[in-house]
């Protein structure tokens, strides 16, 4: 079966244990590749797989061998060996004109081999690591670094040489629903003068990638998109291998079972306990391993923070190498009407500086609702009594159940969530009280829902009602996460030594006093950024007209 998913390749060459490979990186990085027991590679067998700590002697470095994995390898007791630098394995090979000797130890009944290699010189290629892998083969054993150290360091290359070169960075994107957050992610690059390309896009249901692919701009004609269940793709052998590098890799896993709603609904002990998503947390960190991106955002509702899926992220993007950082984020500090609060993770690859603590919120001058509302008359059909909700309400009411309704003025400034399921007209979903007459309410139409979360309507249009809702429900504050890509688009600019493009950004909602402060910064610390130089979309409320770059 024939895959039409191209991939770049480079020349062959070694990964260290006499193994030819076709990387997708250049000549001088170190392809991560796995090795199996017992497999045949090279033609020789490979007859174990040990991870060895590097220890200390004597102020140098030293990697102690005994038993069986010299004896998996054919090194016995008085045998005679040589040692040689291969690119970074560091090789041992049975001769019998060698001028090293394997030594005896002796163990209750038995006299195991034993190699020392106490050598500054001899181990400086494994400078910096805590570990190494050893891997007999007949007759040979090679020393190199564990997987994850060479997938970091393949990875931090990439990434520089793409930066240095001014290429597009490639995104990977999970859960992408309308890719809504991808979009954002893309925008935020762009202020920070960083271009980006949508490699794949990953999304359960089919008919969101067909509408992101024909409405989100972040898509181009090279995007795969992968229109699977996550953990139908993760543990399909034939399409995970066709999963191509990227450099950054955006996610936000399925919350179902960590919202407080869909644990209640369900009597969930733990988020994983949902038999739908409450496992995807593997899929995720297979694909983030295959895809072995330089930066991972995760986003996720404030309660995942504390589920066990988050403490494996955690601790498996540790030992992969990367280093998290994570925050709450609210959507009024984005001056967003809707108050969305989200958690989010940003793990970065060793060598890249990130601070969470140093992404600020824009001055924001606060906004009613009016200012979003579609044209909608008093005298319209969609504004109703919705007595059976009020009904309902007073239900729950006496039986001492929670659940009541919001409703909110035109001239309010923040409001509850809208959810995915908003479109269903359920009694706790935010209303819009009539501005005549407090008896008749309506829903918010997905045009509002997208402005609320300051949302590119270009991005939900042409969808149903109820699907737009779906949409806008479980994505982000549009905004909020342009600044969150901004703020790591100025983390990779620090990579290679370039400029950070700054904020602030003057919109046509600053006060008087507000936009003299920021044209006196204009005058005397930035330089304006080229005028071709725009934002994704241009109806976007409270979108830059001017955005700057520190000279």
């Amino acid at each position: 079966m024939s895959w039409a998913i191209p991939r770049p390749t480079s020349k062959t060459i070694s990964d260290g244990i006499g193994r030819s490979t076709k990387p997708t990186v250049p000549r001088r990085t170190i392809a991560p590749r796995s090795v199996w027991c017992r497999s045949r590679v090279g033609g020789h067998a490979v007859n174990g797989y040990f991870v060895k700590n590097i220890g200390v002697n004597r102020g140098k470095p030293r990697i102690w061998l005994q038993g069986l994995e010299l004896e998996k390898a054919g090194f016995q007791p008085g045998a005679s060996y040589e040692i040689d630098v291969k690119g970074n394995s560091v090789v041992l090979t049975v001769k019998a004109d060698g001028t090293r000797i394997v030594s005896p130890k002796k163990v209750r009944e038995r006299t195991l081999p034993v190699i020392d290699l106490n050598s500054k010189a001899l181990l400086a290629i494994f400078d910096g690591m805590a570990a190494v892998r050893v891997i007999p083969k007949d007759g040979e054993i090679y020393i190199v670094p564990l997987a994850s150290e060479i997938k970091k360091q393949e990875r931090f290359q990439r990434l520089r040489e793409k930066l240095e070169n001014g290429e597009p960075l490639a995104i990977g994107s999970l859960s992408h629903g309308g890719g809504i957050l991808t979009h954002a992610i893309h925008e935020g690059l762009r202020r920070a003068g960083i271009k980006a390309k949508l490699a794949f896009a990953n999304e359960i249901r089919p008919e969101l990638i067909e509408h992101a692919a024909h409405n989100n701009d972040a898509w181009s004609r090279e995007t795969v998109p992968l229109a699977a269940p996550m953990q139908e793709l993760a543990f399909d052998d034939r399409a995970l291998a066709q999963v191509p590098n990227v450099e950054i890799l955006e996610a936000g896993i399925p919350c179902s079972g960590a919202s407080r709603a869909g644990v209640a609904k369900r009597g969930l002990k733990h988020p994983e306990e949902h038999p739908e998503v409450g496992h995807l947390v593997v899929s995720a960190l297979i694909l983030l391993n295959k895809a072995a991106p330089a930066v991972v955002l995760i986003e996720n509702v404030v309660t995942y923070a504390t589920s066990a899926s988050a403490s494996i992220l955690r601790t498996q993007l540790r030992d992969l190498g990367y280093t998290t950082h994570e925050r709450v984020l609210s959507g009024k500090e984005w001056g967003a009407i809707d108050n969305r609060e989200r958690w989010c993770m940003v793990a970065v690859t060793h060598g890249i500086s990130f601070d969470f603590d140093q992404l600020v919120p824009p001055d924001t001058v606060p906004r009613e609702l009016s200012e979003i509302l579609d044209p909608i008359g008093p005298d319209d059909p969609r504004w109703s009594t919705m007595q059976g909700l009020k009904d309902k309400q007073e239900r729950d009411k006496a039986e001492g159940k929670n659940f009541k309704m919001q409703v909110f003025d035109a001239s309010d400034t923040s409001i509850g969530t809208l959810t995915k399921g908003y479109s269903r007209v359920r009694s706790t979903d935010p209303k819009l009280r009539h501005p005549t007459n407090p008896e008749l309410l309506r829903q918010f139409t997905p045009a509002e829902h997208a402005r609320m979360k300051t949302i590119p309507g270009h991005l939900l249009e042409g969808a149903s009602d109820t699907v737009q809702h779906e949409m806008a429900g479980q994505s982000v504050i549009w905004e909020q996460f342009v600044d969150v890509g901004h703020h790591a688009g100025n983390a990779l600019n620090r990579v290679v030594g370039k400029p950070e493009v700054a904020r602030p950004v003057i919109t046509d909602r600053d006060t008087p006093a507000m936009r003299a402060a920021k044209e006196r910064f204009l005058a005397e610390s930035a330089e304006p950024i080229p005028h071709d130089y725009m934002p994704a979309c241009l109806d976007v409320p409270q979108a830059p007209i001017r955005k700057l770059r520190i000279s």
